[in-house]
């Protein structure tokens, strides 16, 4: 075989090995329907109108989820790297993004941003989130667990909690999964919501 003919063939399968590579499909977190955000009787109602400002962040997640890759749980001791579903973005940044675009609805307040867009002060309350757990299971749940902190920034005070979460996935697709971690941050919004809104009622 000649030369170019060897050469002609190399092509023509790396050709066909990259037409045969899957193709990547990304994914992102979303914001609550404005329906879903809304408070349980329970818990306070949120004002239609106010002026309170909040920044959201630093947000920390696990090591091992922060990655590009789904890190998909496929048995107790065991997690998978898929490579060809990924998130868009950064975990702790979408994290913080949509915490911030539901606390928006939730707070009735225009006046939420990122902590890296705020300076120290600027803020009244700031919230800072500690992912400890968020695992992912396709065909079964997203699970999230996650420390928080409300700090109002005038005296300091603060209220901390802990914000745990299993919303089902049962389709098995990642944009289920995707969908179950969204709601999953929904509900830890919430929480985050309702601490601002006690500490903003509390003597300052």
């Amino acid at each position: 075989m000649s030369r170019l003919a060897a050469i002609a063939i190399a092509c023509i399968l790396i050709a066909l090995a990259a037409c045969a590579t899957p193709a990547s499909r990304f994914y992102a977190l979303s914001a609550a329907a404005p329906q879903a955000t809304t408070s349980s009787a329970a818990a306070p109602q949120a004002a239609t109108s106010s002026d309170l400002s909040v920044a959201v962040g630093p947000v920390s997640v696990p090591a091992a989820v922060d990655r590009p890759q789904f890190v998909v749980s496929t048995d107790a001791n065991e997690v998978r790297l898929e490579e060809f579903n990924r998130w868009a973005a950064p975990l702790q940044s979408d994290i913080a993004r949509v915490v911030a675009q539901n606390l928006v609805a939730q707070l009735g307040t225009p006046r939420v941003t990122l902590a890296a867009q705020t300076l120290s002060g600027e803020a009244d309350y700031r919230a800072v989130i500690e992912v400890q757990r968020f695992e992912s299971v396709p065909g079964a749940a997203a699970t999230l667990d996650a420390l928080w902190t409300v700090r109002r920034t005038r005296d300091g005070r603060a209220l901390t909690g802990r914000t745990t979460v299993r919303e089902p996935a049962p389709d098995g697709g990642y944009d289920g999964l995707a969908a179950a971690h969204s709601r999953a941050i929904a509900r830890l919004s919430r929480d985050i919501a309702d601490a601002v809104s006690t500490l903003d009622r509390s003597p300052k």
